[in-house]
């Protein structure tokens, strides 16, 4: 029984432990328009794409977007503030599910209103390895997938996470699917310092 008891305590004790260390790495800008993860040097827009601060929430509604609209967003935004915003990366992204996923109230506080489920990753297809095909298997003859086509296939698709779960898949279609949109950036100086002194 005792031993139960000490594993129950264990479990409670890192869970503690994982809330704490999420808090303490994603923290809200002085002006609370980003939400700045120091151990990754980034700040977070705290509203999806389409959706503005307000000064205490996210108004609007979050853009669904192709991943071609997805880059144009992140790009347009890079020309009218100057900050590098750019689509996240996959495992930016996970890190940023896993992170809000261990505070209590599941990151509601950090973004207000934020769409749930899959978003948009801007990560390409890293396998440069060419998979062959089974030319004998009746799935790919019916979907005429070969060794030689299917690269090209590869770039149809993009990679997305549910930032509910922190699962990622490559297997969306870039064209057909409309996801919402959190853009990232480096951390600027001021935020950097910021950063420092919520740390000492």
């Amino acid at each position: 029984m005792k031993a139960w008891f000490g594993l129950i305590l264990s479990c409670v004790g890192a869970s503690a432990m994982a809330q704490s260390s999420a808090a303490t790495r994603l923290t809200i800008s002085a002006n609370g328009e980003v939400v700045i993860d120091a151990q990754a040097g980034v700040a977070w827009s705290r509203c999806a794409e389409g959706m503005r601060w307000t000064g205490k929430t996210c108004e609007g509604e979050a853009v669904l977007a192709t991943h071609k609209e997805a880059l144009n967003l992140a790009s347009e935004r890079r020309k009218a503030d100057g900050e590098d915003w750019r689509v996240p990366r996959v495992t930016a992204l996970r890190q940023l599910a896993a992170d809000t996923l261990a505070r209590r109230d599941g990151g509601r506080s950090l973004f207000p209103r934020a769409p749930e489920g899959w978003h948009w990753a801007g990560s390409a297809n890293v396998d440069s390895s060419a998979p062959v095909v089974n030319q004998y298997n009746y799935g790919n003859i019916s979907q005429g997938r070969t060794s030689a086509n299917i690269n090209r296939m590869d770039f149809l698709h993009g990679w997305a996470v549910d930032m509910a779960t922190g699962e990622a898949r490559g297997n969306f279609l870039k064209r057909g699917t409309r996801l919402p949109v959190r853009l990232v950036r480096q951390l600027r100086a001021e935020e950097k310092m910021q950063a420092g002194s919520l740390k000492g």
